[in-house]
C-alpha cells in the first residue's frame, strides 16, 4: 500500500509515518516511480506504535524493543514483561516524585525556605 493508503488505515499522517520510517520504526520498499509502498502488516506495526506511546514509551523504547516483539514466537508474555517492567519505571518516578512534594512541602514552613 502506498503512504496515503497506509497513513488513511491508520489515522496518521504521511509525516508522522516517515518520522516513523526515519526512525526505523517501519520500512518502506520504493518503487521504479520512487514511491513508498508498506507491506499490509505495517498498519498493525503502526497501530502498535500508536499504542505504545499512548501507554508512556517513547520512541526510543519502542524502537529497542520492536524487534525482540516481532521475531518473538510468545509475543504476547514478551510484551507482557515489557509492560511490567514500565510500570516499575512509573512506581520508582512516582516515589521520587512524593519525596520531591514532601520536601517543598517542608521548606515552606521555613522561615527561608532556601535555608538547608
Amino acid at each position: 500500500m502506498r503512504i496515503g493508503e497506509l497513513a488513511q488505515a491508520t489515522g496518521v499522517s504521511c509525516d508522522t509515518l516517515r518520522f516513523y520510517e526515519k526512525r526505523g520504526l517501519i520500512r518502506a520498499l520504493r518503487g521504479a516511480n520512487g514511491y513508498r509502498r508498506y507491506a499490509p502488516e505495517t498498519a498493525q506495526l503502526v497501530g502498535y506504535v500508536r499504542m505504545a506511546q499512548g501507554l508512556g514509551f517513547s520512541l526510543a523504547e519502542i524502537g529497542e524493543n520492536l524487534p525482540a516483539l516481532w521475531d518473538n514466537p510468545a509475543p504476547d508474555q514478551a510484551l507482557a514483561r515489557l509492560l511490567a517492567d514500565k510500570v516499575t519505571v512509573i512506581d520508582a518516578r512516582i516515589a521520587q516524585l512524593q519525596a520531591l512534594r514532601q520536601g517543598l512541602l517542608e521548606r515552606i514552613e521555613l522561615s527561608c525556605p532556601l535555608s538547608a
